[in-house]
């Protein structure tokens, strides 16, 4: 969909929107509306100008922002959504054992008949529509619709350019490049990987590493139940053995087990490692928080985690479900999506324009387009069961503190995986 069309449709939609929402004789109404991305962050950004935009657009009608955190929506949003406490529209985490979930649990609306009218299902291409759409068991990629994406992220690794060059280290193109690496930090007193084992970044690198073994029906086999997984497979267990090998090379620091996301960020930025594995949503940050030395990513070789952003979604118990899609059209218009990628973000919506991103920035749209282009997205581990997250933030856990083996590790995990494919009938 041309820059122009969306436009045209946008400035259309709002002027009805517009008009509607002035002039309510019940007087003002308030729009509540959360999500979890930092101010600075290039969602953070974009939507922070979507709020101005909509409140321009709507005279009369207010939005209370309340920013929360991704653990936080993670573990009270089902509660939540099942009160009178309810936003009318929010941010939340995709796949089976979130968005599923509560779509299954009836607690978020049906917008199938809203995506069509708005025509949001023609600039979102069938890969990206997989974790929007949820069948009747929660399971994603057919069915109706209960969110939409309007970003992309993936996982990648950053690296700290000085360090490097002070080594002598050329950029790795392969694992055991990236190994190699990681030895001569070692030998220079350096740990390599800067990692937050209380949070996702953890099981994102397992993760990664049994994805450096596996294909795409080994993905769809876990992600969509099309078929048998073996958690002691040779993926699996290179994922969770290698993992435990980094940390007895000192490539993974056993400290990091208390460490969480925002710390494992801080002490990248602050140049205490060399190497950061982690998700294209650090990009505007890091562009924005670095300031001492270069710094550059390359992308994971072969499947990676990867896909559509979170999502909006509408819980059931929204009060104010029209303006809740208005918004939503919003920050799929040309200027959110175009505000978007110049900070360092990922958008869906191609506007055509030119940006103007610095060459950094640039690159992490490019290298999406890479990896979609490629096949090479495979999701994220802890979506096929609900409670599967903190599951697999507490077995990695275990692995970088030595208290439980590799297997135990894929036993822990393989438990609540295989007792949810009894409650979607697998």
């Amino acid at each position: 969909m041309s820059k122009r069309v969306l436009a045209i449709a946008l400035t259309a939609v709002l002027a009805i929107a517009g008009c509607g929402s002035g002039d309510q004789a019940d007087g003002p109404r308030t729009l509540r509306l959360w999500h979890y991305e930092p101010p600075h962050s290039a969602m953070g950004v974009a939507w922070a100008e979507a709020i101005k935009q909509f409140e321009a657009v709507h005279p009369g009608v207010k939005i209370a922002f309340e920013e929360k955190g991704f653990e936080q929506i993670q573990k009270t949003a089902p509660m939540v959504l099942n009160s009178s406490d309810a936003p009318d529209v929010m941010e939340y985490n995709k796949g089976n054992a979130t968005a599923g979930l509560l779509s299954k649990q009836g607690l978020l609306t049906d917008i199938s008949d809203e995506v069509a009218k708005r025509g949001w299902d023609k600039y979102l291409g069938p890969g990206i529509q997989t974790t929007a759409r949820y069948d009747e068991k929660g399971v994603m990629g057919s069915g109706k619709w209960f969110g939409v994406p309007n970003y992309a992220e993936y996982v990648m690794v950053f690296y700290n350019k000085d360090m490097f060059a002070q080594q002598g280290i050329a950029v790795p193109s392969s694992i055991a490049e990236l190994t190699a690496a990681m030895d001569k930090f070692v030998a220079a007193g350096v740990t390599p990987l800067a990692v937050g084992g209380a949070e996702y970044p953890a099981h994102q690198i397992m993760y990664q590493l049994a994805l450096s073994k596996a294909n795409k029906d080994w993905v769809d086999r876990f992600q969509r139940y099309t078929g048998p997984v073996d958690f002691h497979d040779a993926a699996w267990m290179h994922g969770a053995s290698t993992f435990a090998d980094w940390v007895d090379k000192r490539y993974i620091s056993k400290d990091s087990a208390g460490v969480k996301a925002e710390g494992m960020g801080i002490s990248f930025m602050q140049g205490k490692h060399p190497i950061m594995i982690s998700g294209s949503w650090w990009y505007g940050r890091l562009a924005a928080g670095i300031k001492d030395f270069q710094w550059g990513s390359f992308l994971w070789p072969g499947l990676t985690a990867g896909s559509a952003g979170n999502m909006w979604v509408v819980p059931a118990g929204s009060k104010n479900k029209d303006l809740a899609y208005d918004f939503i059209q919003i920050t799929m218009s040309p200027q959110i999506q175009d505000k978007l990628r110049d900070a360092g973000g990922v958008p869906l919506v191609d506007t055509g324009s030119a940006s103007s991103a610095a060459p950094q920035l640039k690159e992490v749209a490019e290298n999406f387009k890479t990896l979609a282009a490629q096949d090479r997205l495979a999701f994220y581990p802890d979506w096929p069961a609900p409670g599967y997250y903190d599951v697999q933030v507490s077995a990695v856990q275990k692995l970088i503190t030595g208290t439980a083996t590799p297997h135990q590790v894929m036993d822990e995990i393989a438990k609540p995986y295989q007792e949810n494919l009894a409650n979607v009938g697998k």
